[in-house]
């Protein structure tokens, strides 16, 4: 995996070994940065963030700080070291679980808020989202959802778009 775009372009990333977390390929991260547009002084929220490179590639193409929240221990060591390695500052990575860290943030608002829940979890985890999800994006946040191609989530947020890719859907939502 690389760093599609902005200072860190074409840095290689490491993702966890494993099935436990699946990446976001980079056709797909390169699709929703295009969706996303700037992110120049952002503040991310990286939701499941697995190998974080939904927010690796938000803070090369200049976002000011990025929180990553991945409920995996060597998930979080490779943030981390990706983060080491590509000289991020204005990172934390949080080895908590998804629901915890939203309860946690409460009163904190972040303009860009990056969610790629298990593939399968969507069901569950919907609802949860839903409730939890608008307190913590900003007054002209955006927020972009991974999920499998043949989930079409729905939140209480205006839709801007949902497009397939492959077998990933991105699906982008503001207030």
């Amino acid at each position: 995996m690389r760093i599609i775009a902005g200072d860190r372009r074409g840095s290689k990333i490491a993702a966890p070994r494993g099935d436990t977390t699946r990446p976001t390929s980079d056709r797909v991260r390169e699709a929703a940065f295009n969706l996303i547009g700037p992110v120049d002084d952002a503040a991310v929220l990286d939701l499941f963030a697995g190998s974080g490179a939904m927010g690796l590639e938000a803070l090369s193409r200049g976002a000011r700080r990025c929180v990553f929240v991945e409920s995996d221990r060597a998930a979080c060591r490779v943030i981390e070291d990706n983060l080491e390695k590509l000289r991020f500052t204005g990172a934390l990575v949080l080895q908590k679980d998804a629901f915890q860290a939203l309860r946690e943030e409460r009163g904190r608002t972040y303009d860009l808020v990056l969610v790629d829940p298990p593939y399968g979890s969507w069901p569950d985890f919907g609802p949860r989202l839903a409730e939890a999800l608008p307190a913590v994006l900003a007054p002209d946040g955006m927020l972009v959802v991974e999920t499998s191609s043949r989930v079409e989530p729905e939140l209480p947020l205006e839709l801007v778009t949902s497009r397939r890719y492959g077998s990933a859907r991105i699906t982008l939502f503001t207030r």
